[in-house]
């Protein structure tokens, strides 16, 4: 598929159908439909492992619609975790998310699609992408998707077993999902090497608990790894005392 950006020129759509027709173990099984009283399929698109622990089962299910909001590191880390473990995704809408984030995060680029100018109907584009890829990211940029119409796409979404990930507002969601920077590791005062990003994350679901967690990106001898905040704290530490005794 490769991760080449494409334009919203006239036809783009219909071009868009004959790719997804092509994927690999998707265009074919895409042409069955889940009764809609059916509920969603509990395979899970892999994500990454701290987030893992915050989710109800463990990833995201197949089929669900997830609301969200804040740091786009979370988001780059979801594409990264589906294409890195062979799915195919694509992102909508997002121009500012960084392909070579993703790269340092394990992603595999030719398992990547980006749209970044989807035009005036970015929600169209992403229906068209759900029937041949395991997950679409869109970008709404402030554009409101009225609620039948979030409904429709839900459907969509479940019918075909992708996943739909919404930056921005979407009506009844199967998850919400926060996530927001609050600190940096590794910067001194006016100097030093940013070592860590960290994030809190809050999870919540239809049913059941909201969970609130926290998460440091970190960068690791030129790739970038996700670690539980305890993880990060400890091996901080260990680097402090082997520099204070060499």
């Amino acid at each position: 598929m490769g991760s080449e950006a494409l334009s919203p020129d006239r036809g783009m759509l219909d071009e868009l159908r004959r790719r997804m027709a092509a994927v690999p173990g998707r265009g074919e099984s895409a042409t069955g439909h889940i009764p809609r009283e059916q509920p969603l399929c509990r395979d899970l698109l892999p994500v990454p492992p701290p987030l893992a622990d915050l989710l109800p089962e463990g990833g995201l299910p197949k089929g669900a619609v997830v609301a969200y909001t804040g740091a786009h590191s979370l988001l780059t880390g979801l594409l990264a975790a589906v294409t890195g473990n062979g799915g195919h995704a694509a992102v909508v809408g997002l121009p500012r998310l960084g392909l070579l984030a993703a790269a340092e995060m394990g992603a595999q680029l030719s398992h990547l699609a980006v749209i970044a100018d989807p035009g005036p109907d970015p929600a169209e584009v992403a229906a068209v992408l759900l029937d041949g890829l395991d997950l679409v990211v869109l970008g709404l940029g402030g554009l409101v998707v009225p609620p039948a119409r979030c409904r429709v796409l839900a459907a969509r979404a479940r019918n075909r077993g992708a996943t739909l990930v919404v930056a921005g507002e979407w009506a009844n969601p199967t998850l919400r999902l926060d996530s927001r920077v609050t600190g940096y590791r590794g910067l001194g005062s006016g100097r030093g090497r940013l070592r860590s990003v960290c994030l809190d994350v809050r999870v919540s679901a239809k049913a059941g608990q909201t969970r609130h967690g926290h998460m440091d990106l970190c960068a690791q001898a030129g790739r970038t790894e996700w670690l539980p905040r305890e993880t990060v704290s400890c091996a901080t530490e260990v680097t402090a005392l082997r520099e204070a005794v060499s």
